[in-house]
């Protein structure tokens, strides 16, 4: 894509004037770092960071059958879910593959938004996934991502600095993670959901009309100075996920890896009924999975990178998903899908950086841990 054709997010002009450091991400003009990533990803562990995330696409649900169809749509399970609840799902293929996984919003009985990955081509492939799937379900599917703006505000102190400024129906403390509710900041009606993509405490804020996440972006930017509030671009958000183990899909998932192979079979429900590759994946439990997706520790040698092939004994037996310096651990690590017989901890194995064999132990995941764990 030319750089001309790239797309841009309300907050473009925003970014340009903090003269952030610009590059292309999945069809977008983005912000890969305003100050270093170093301290932006130290801001959001250790006081608080803003990012722009309008580049998300939103899909919304509306129908009799909205909640019914997203249980059929997503392997997790969907029916019991209240208003004001949010539950994360991969989106499978028939074969068990995923063609996104994301956030579903329940907001009522008739009217789900889910809210999926970044980039054009991710809102308009899984739109039409979705309205392919519709079948007799009586419901209608909107792609609103262009109308929607959101920021992420993630840090220890995001409850203290959001606080005073957002007016909603109960204390934002007493907002559960995995929960939204409706409200107000600056004059604007927002959702505000209790999640996020660092590992830190923090909240997503939701804006209806796209350029109403001007005035969201400058006015947290300014109550935050007290709290030494940085603009975080896309570089802090890979090291801050990438530490605590979140998958990237294009990276960590694709269509070629199962949510059993990945670690995200608890998001599976087989217990529930039909879903879109329930068939595949119950066969896959039932003969048992023969890769999986583990994290490994690399010493030295570089870092490695996305498709990286792993060696033992100079045979492949994997390749990396991700890779990154882990600011908070001062090491390199790495996600992996490697053959079983090689993913027990404490097992060495050889990432090929730069045509050399450089070696690496298979570690726990996530290197780590989130707030809420820690």
């Amino acid at each position: 894509m030319q750089e001309k054709d790239l797309l841009v997010t309300p907050l473009h002009e925003e970014h340009l004037k903090l003269k952030a450091r610009m590059i292309p991400f999945d069809g977008f003009d983005m912000p890969v770092q305003y100050s270093s990533i170093l301290e932006e990803h130290f801001a959001v562990r250790e006081r608080v960071g803003i990012f722009d995330v309008s580049h998300m696409g939103e899909i919304e649900l509306k129908g009799k059958d909205a909640l019914s169809f997203t249980d059929y749509l997503v392997t997790n399970s969907i029916m019991k879910m209240k208003d004001g609840d949010i539950k994360y799902s991969p989106l499978c293929y028939p074969h068990g593959g995923q063609v996104d996984d994301l956030f579903v919003y329940k907001v009522r009985d008739d009217f789900v938004l889910l809210v999926v990955n970044a980039s054009p081509d991710f809102s308009i492939k899984d739109y039409a996934w979705i309205t392919k799937n519709k079948g007799g379900f009586k419901v209608e599917v909107f792609n609103k991502s262009k109308e929607y703006g959101e920021v992420s505000v993630q840090g220890p102190d995001a409850l203290k600095l959001l606080e005073p400024l957002v007016k909603v129906e109960i204390p934002l403390k007493e907002l559960k993670r995995f929960k939204f509710i409706w409200g107000e900041i600056f004059g604007k009606k927002i959702l505000i959901s209790r999640t996020g993509y660092t590992g830190e405490d923090g909240f997503e804020i939701y804006t209806f009309k796209a350029l109403d996440i001007v005035d969201l972006w400058k006015g947290i930017l300014k109550k935050g100075e007290k709290f030494n509030i940085k603009p975080c671009g896309l570089g802090a958000r890979d090291t801050t996920r990438f530490e605590v183990c979140y998958w990237l899909y294009g990276n960590d998932i694709d269509e070629t890896v199962n949510p059993l192979e990945s670690g995200q079979g608890w998001t599976v429900n087989f217990n529930k009924g039909n879903f879109i590759g329930k068939g595949a994946l119950l066969k896959k439990k039932e003969k048992g999975i023969k890769r999986k997706l583990v994290g490994l520790y690399v010493p030295q040698g570089g870092i490695p990178r996305s498709k990286m092939e792993i060696r033992k004994n100079h045979k492949k037996i994997g390749y990396i998903t991700s890779g990154n310096y882990c600011p908070s651990l001062k090491k390199v690590y790495a996600l992996a899908i490697i053959d079983l017989p090689y993913t027990e901890k404490g097992s060495k194995v050889d990432i090929v950086i730069r045509n050399k064999e450089v070696e690496a132990e298979v570690v726990d995941i996530p290197f780590v841990m989130p707030f809420n764990k820690r």
